[in-house]
């Protein structure tokens, strides 16, 4: 049986880091916490240069040398003369930024401790990034400091900000959770800061903010990149005031919240494209936690199955899930992240038989083997569509795949775009548009 377990050599893993400056400046020792290069003041290097932007630039250590990654720069980096997206640096190396010239020196490779820290809260994992992660978690946790979570669709990000706050002095108090995602545009300020009766068309009832709602307690900004840019000066006011104002209210009230935020845009590139203002981002970032996706760390697959087996009432049925499914689930390339592995759980959990194999493996996409895929005749596309070219064919099939596959779910979630999205690990939006082209009708996405 394939399991996960935290071996001692895994504790220790080897980096390459080095150090950067800029001109003939201090030079700047770059390790595994990452260093940001750019114009604004709250950069850890600071650019005094009209030409690099406000966050230009990222450095640091990886097992492979120092990961250069530009942030959306406007005016680029650039190595060699040559601009680059996402390089490793591994030797001496000049580079500009802008106008600026800096220089790179790399340090001898060496190992640092990874703490054998097998989970934090409701999360596992064996992977040393992920128990880096979680030893992180356990320290900024007692904190009132605010953590941005960044990370793709399904890896698990409310979730970080729950354990996040069962883990902390607040953890009495309530967690209060905003889809900034699902916000309508007009409705930004009155949905975050509350409202009075009569504020607007509509309003006929007094609405209080979230943030009160969450008084001594925490607040979780889920998707805060698709927040309005019209709406973000006032979020940061209440974040740096600790006060809101609803809409068509005369009076500040003070809150007492600890702000999590998430998404999965790159807010760096958001900002430098003049989407996500700046002193908003450093405001949320004072701590950021990037969840890796599942891909990248297959590894805890066997340690992910067995605590959802667990939480679904039978951890002993991981021991009828075979080695040869374990594997199969672990070359798989999840687009869906965790929470495509946990709807493939949970489907071959509540199918099971009595003392038969667990096969999670024959459950990915199960949604596609709807009723109504079967209705359309999909067992006999290769027997329709013979004597046509095969890009054209397959097009057809694709779209009749797509139409029976969100009829079905629209179907199965009663219309509810924020439950499609879960039950297939997609974006809210992917799942607007697929529904859009082939005239399928839902529901609003507010109930969550």
């Amino acid at each position: 049986m394939l399991d996960a377990t935290v071996a001692g050599s895994k504790n220790r893993l080897e980096v390459r880091g080095g150090r950067i400056r800029v001109g003939k400046g201090e030079w700047h020792e770059v390790g595994t916490e990452p260093v940001v290069v750019g114009r604004n003041a709250a950069c850890q290097v600071v650019i005094d240069d009209s030409k690099v932007s406000a966050v230009h630039a990222e450095f640091v250590a990886t097992p492979f040398g120092v990961r250069l990654r530009d942030l959306g720069s406007r005016n680029g980096t650039h190595v060699g003369g040559v601009r680059v997206g996402d390089v490793y640096l591994s030797s001496n190396t000049k580079l500009r930024v802008g106008e600026t010239e800096m220089n790179f020196e790399p340090f001898r490779p060496e190992k640092v401790a990874i703490p054998a820290i097998p989970a934090f809260g409701p999360l596992v994992g064996s992977a040393a990034p992920m128990r880096a992660i979680f030893d992180r978690l356990g320290k900024i946790a007692p904190t009132d400091l605010t953590v941005l979570i960044q990370g793709e669709t399904g890896t698990g990000k409310e979730l970080v900000a729950q354990a996040i706050h069962g883990a902390s002095t607040r953890a009495k108090k309530p967690f209060v959770v905003v889809d900034c995602g699902s916000i309508p545009p007009t409705l930004a300020e009155a949905t975050l800061f509350g409202h009075e009766r009569g504020a607007f068309t509509g309003a006929v009832d007094k609405r209080l903010s979230p943030f009160e709602e969450a008084s001594g307690g925490t607040i979780f900004l889920d998707e805060l990149g698709e927040l309005p840019l019209e709406v973000q000066p006032k979020l940061l006011r209440a974040l740096a005031e600790r006060r809101v104002k609803s809409v068509g209210g005369s009076n500040y009230r003070e809150v007492d919240v600890r702000v999590l935020a998430a998404t999965r845009r790159d807010l760096v590139r958001a900002v430098n494209a003049g989407t996500f203002r700046s002193d908003l981002y450093f405001r949320v970032a004072q701590v950021k936690i990037e969840m890796m996706a599942l891909r990248f760390r297959a590894e805890d697959i066997p340690v992910l199955v067995r605590r959802m087996l667990k939480d679904l009432g039978d951890e002993s049925a991981y021991d009828r899930v075979t080695t040869v499914t374990l594997e199969r689930l672990m070359r798989h390339d999840w687009p869906g992240n965790v929470r495509e592995l946990r709807n493939a759980v949970a489907v071959a959990f509540a199918l099971r038989g009595d003392d038969e194999e667990i096969d999670i493996a024959a459950h990915l996409g199960a949604l596609s083997e709807s009723p109504a895929a079967t209705a359309s005749g999909a067992g006999s596309i290769s027997v329709s569509f013979r004597g046509r070219q095969f890009q054209e064919a397959k097009r057809d099939v694709l779209a009749r795949f797509e139409r029976d596959y969100f009829a079905a779910l629209a179907d199965d979630a009663k219309g509810n775009v924020s439950e499609m999205a879960r039950r297939a690990g997609m974006e809210r939006a992917h799942v607007r548009a697929y529904l859009r082209r082939h005239g399928i009708g839902a529901k609003t996405d507010d109930d969550r």
